[in-house]
């Protein structure tokens, strides 16, 4: 339900039907343009998440904790990857460019679920390669598969909780007769400039909400590298200090990337304002981070690598035996 706004200023309930995705300015060129892009993106996503998910399953070298939370993490990339990019690129060749009140609230209530479950299972990893390499003698007690599966659902729960209040809260507000959201997905800060009432709750829930997610994950992830830092720099083999750096360096980068873009869109109060810059940075944690993740957890990570090659040969001796 939505409000309009009448010259005397009352406020009165009309029936909202839905919403238009204003998306990004331009004509039909840059429409195909950014249609080109989306999908080249979308699909590097798609087919990279997807070989993560597919070896770590099959071989069985890569059956330990990390791996188990590396697959978890490409499953959540591929899936808020297609929350919004499916829907974009529609609209893109579209001229309506329409999305249901019902369908930007499930959208909406799907991404901040998985955005917030990507979170929290990075803060997880680092804990993850804490006890790996600072407690070795007590890693595997400690995160025993039913251990892994708790942390994991853990993250889900956090991020079900945390899709439940900002959706409710967001789609309880009044809209105005305006109904163009100024984004090419159903989120946050665009929604709240289209409320007729009081967004204060709103913001306000919004910014502790994520500020307290990405304080409280980013200290996880910062005090667990930092006793990592110190371990690795007591070790003596300059191959296992190598071996170690490669592996928490792409965790590094998969952090740093995922928390700095989220940071500059939700956790400052400047954020709701400037939806220009918002859309852009929206776009590199959307569809950029989810495509990078696979590539820097497999170039960089020798076992991924080498479960590739071994997952290739079985293919071709199979493909012989066929024969």
């Amino acid at each position: 339900m939505a409000t309009a706004v009448h010259r005397n200023g009352s406020l009165s309930a009309v029936s909202l039907q839905g919403f238009v995705l204003v998306g990004f300015g331009g004509g039909a060129e840059t429409q195909a343009l950014l249609f080109a892009v989306f999908l080249a993106l979308y699909v590097v996503t798609v087919l990279g998440n997807l070989t993560m998910i597919v070896v770590i399953t099959l071989d069985a070298r890569l059956h330990s904790p990390m791996y188990f939370f590396l697959k978890n993490l490409s499953f959540v990339d591929l899936c808020y990857s297609s929350v919004i990019a499916p829907k974009a690129m529609a609209n893109f060749l579209s001229s309506s460019k329409v999305i249901s009140f019902e369908g930007c609230a499930t959208q909406f209530f799907f991404f901040s679920l998985l955005v917030t479950t990507e979170g929290f299972l990075l803060a997880v990893m680092a804990y993850d390669r804490f006890m790996a390499i600072c407690s070795p003698l007590r890693y595997p007690v400690t995160m025993c598969p039913m251990a892994c599966a708790c942390l994991v659902l853990g993250t889900y729960c956090g991020g079900c909780l945390n899709s439940i209040v900002q959706t409710s809260l967001t789609f309880q507000l009044p809209f105005c007769s305006s109904h163009r959201i100024d984004h090419f997905y159903c989120d946050v800060p665009p929604l709240l400039r289209l409320a007729c009432g009081s967004t204060a709750l709103n913001e306000f829930v919004m910014f502790g909400i994520c500020g307290f997610i990405i304080v409280s994950t980013t200290l996880v992830v910062l005090i667990s590298y930092g006793y990592i830092t110190v371990t690795i720099l007591r070790m003596r083999s300059g191959s296992g200090r190598h071996k170690v750096f490669s592996t928490c360096g792409s965790h590094m980068t998969a952090v740093s990337l995922f928390y700095g873009t989220v940071f500059v869109m939700y956790a400052q109060p400047g954020a709701v304002a400037s939806m220009e810059q918002g859309k852009v940075v929206s776009v590199f944690y959307t569809l950029v981070i989810p495509m990078l993740n696979p590539l820097i957890y497999s170039l960089r990570n020798k076992d991924v690598k080498d479960a590739l090659k071994r997952l290739g040969q079985r293919r071709s001796l199979g493909k012989e035996g066929g024969q």
